[in-house]
């Protein structure tokens, strides 16, 4: 028996990277995954192969967190196919601009809040208002990052997203809280997907980046598994509005030699 057996669980942006790695992990223990991606379909159909070879129950859904009626429709499909969601991870994003406050226009920042910060708020809502008043319990997992509390400078758009959606996760773990709903977030520090391309392309830059982490090795999507699996399951009941930080020492190292 798994942990998440009878759990229908729904993970935005699991086409690739960290949402397919905890797709992965959620099926694996019994949870029926729900796929979702905003364009990129093969790597959905490829996520979708490996629960297939893992007999684990899943569908895929074209998704655009940005945008409330793309949300509203994929929940409400997903609710009348499933009767339920009991897990919510809400992991699609898009990275920072790397461009300073002064020479950003307005839509490069629209689209990264949008993204990070309205799209959580779109999905978390939705899925609370469909719940039926007999439904116990429930997950909500906030894919963050450690940039929720280290900023950079030039990505003040994914700093601000990520340190709104911090707030919003704490804020939201009192409303639920007797409801018992548990919102965690989970901030992972250098892992090596999409978001830090250039480190997989080039050797070089991976091992100049990693001598900042205590570690000294950058994180892989694997390291997320089983913290997706404990905060999803019974285990976390009785930890709600926490930050899991998944990062090799990353941002507590920070400043040092200073």
């Amino acid at each position: 028996m798994g942990k998440l057996d009878n759990k229908v669980a729904i993970i935005t942006g699991s086409d690739s990277g960290i949402g397919r790695a905890i797709a992965e992990a959620l099926g694996e223990e019994g949870a029926t995954v729900i796929i979702t991606y905003r364009s990129d379909h093969e790597s959905a159909k490829d996520t979708s192969k490996y629960l297939d070879s893992k007999n684990v129950k899943h569908t895929v859904h074209a998704l655009d967190v940005s945008k409330e009626e793309s949300v509203n429709d994929v929940f409400e499909k997903v609710v009348q196919e499933y009767g339920q969601i009991d897990i919510l991870v809400n992991n699609a994003g898009v990275n920072g601009s790397n461009i300073n406050v002064v020479d950003m226009e307005n839509d490069v920042f629209d689209t990264c809040i949008k993204t990070n910060l309205y799209g959580p708020f779109y999905c978390t809502r939705k899925y609370l208002r469909l719940r039926a008043p007999s439904q116990k319990g429930g997950k909500i997992i906030n894919v963050s990052s450690i940039h929720e509390d280290v900023v950079t400078a030039g990505n003040s758009d994914y700093n601000a997203s990520k340190g709104g959606l911090k707030n919003f996760s704490r804020s939201l773990a009192l409303e639920l809280a007797e409801q018992q709903i548990q919102v965690n977030n989970i901030a992972p520090g250098m892992i090596l997907t999409k978001m830090n391309q250039e480190s997989m392309d080039d050797e070089k830059v991976k091992e100049e980046k990693e001598q900042h982490i205590p570690m000294k090795r950058a994180g892989e999507t694997k390291d997320i598994k089983a913290a997706a699996v404990f905060l999803a399951s019974a285990d976390s009941d009785y930890v709600t509005g926490a930050t899991l930080t998944i990062d090799g020492g990353l941002s507590i190292n920070l400043g040092q030699g200073a």
